[in-house]
């Protein structure tokens, strides 16, 4: 039965993405990150005990409401609540939507929507890289971690899933504020990404058909600070041929990231677009290992 959500879930997305006309619907990943906000505003505190209280709460308040629709007994409705957790055309045409501009400005602004790091100083390069490292790390977050946890557990598995991947990206940050107050939510992240991080990985290399990214996606992704990050951002760079990471400021701060992949540093715009070029092999896949699994 997962199987056969999923494959709704997946083509709903393909299709509609994020639901954006059905203004009476508020977006489930949302209502989570307003939880989390308001937790914050609320009971924020330097501690790891305070911060560990608002992972135990939104998983638990998201496991209870996700059992309670699991329930409901017809797979269009599960997959239709289910297709909110994918976010592969979302994160497709946003990343597309970054190269369809000559405005560096522009760009700047439409990648500020999807990184974290600085983006008032960047080059054309930069806005690029960060495009396509991103696409990378959302392949794993947005598709393939919410679709694995779809297939194994269910709705409940999916929205727990994103749950947790909602946290680290609101608080799981190795800074004055949240080094401690979002520890568990980073740990947790880590967690529960890593298989799914490998599997992105893997599939990226295959795409790009390309041995070096098969084999060395893992000696240059445990460079990266994160656990798993660093794999399908190693892959895609061995896949485009070129240099991913390196020197990056976050919050006024410049972090001396090690460089991920081997070729040129400078990433044109061409280089995003190769990037997003994998997509519809992807889609093809997942589609076809769905219908089998229905089957």
């Amino acid at each position: 039965m997962f199987y056969s959500i999923a494959l709704i879930a997946y083509v709903l997305d393909l299709v509609f993405g994020e639901f954006e006309k059905l203004k009476f619907i508020k977006h489930p990943i949302i209502l989570i990150g307003n939880y989390i906000s308001w937790f914050q505003k609320k009971f924020y505190k330097d501690s790891i005990l305070r911060g560990s209280f608002l992972t135990i709460s939104t998983v638990l308040v998201v496991f209870v409401i996700s059992y309670i629709l699991s329930l409901i007994d017809n797979v269009v409705v599960q997959g239709f609540l289910a297709s909110f957790t994918l976010a592969s055309k979302m994160l497709y045409d946003s990343v597309k939507d970054i190269v369809s501009s000559d405005d560096l400005d522009v760009k700047k602004q439409k990648i500020s929507y999807l990184v974290s790091r600085d983006t008032s100083e960047m080059s054309n390069s930069d806005v690029n890289k960060a495009a396509v490292e991103t696409y990378s790390e959302n392949l794993s977050d947005g598709v393939i971690a919410p679709l694995f946890y779809l297939i194994c557990f269910g709705i409940v598995g999916a929205y727990v899933y994103k749950a947790i991947n909602t946290l680290d990206s609101m608080v799981g940050y190795r800074n004055e504020k949240y080094e401690n107050f979002g520890k568990v939510s980073a740990i947790l992240d880590d967690i529960v990404n890593y298989i799914p991080a490998r599997i992105t990985a893997v599939l990226i290399a295959l795409f790009f058909f390309s041995r070096s990214a098969l084999i060395e996606f893992g000696k240059f992704g445990k460079k990266h600070d994160s656990l798993n990050a660093g794999l399908p951002i190693s892959a895609i760079a061995l896949g485009l041929g070129v240099k991913l990471g390196g020197p990056t400021s976050y919050f006024g701060k410049l972090k001396e990231k090690p460089f991920f992949g081997r070729g040129r540093e400078i990433i044109e715009n061409y280089d995003v677009l190769n990037a997003l070029s994998i997509k519809r092999k992807l889609d093809i896949f997942i589609i076809i290992v769905l219908i089998l699994g229905v089957l």
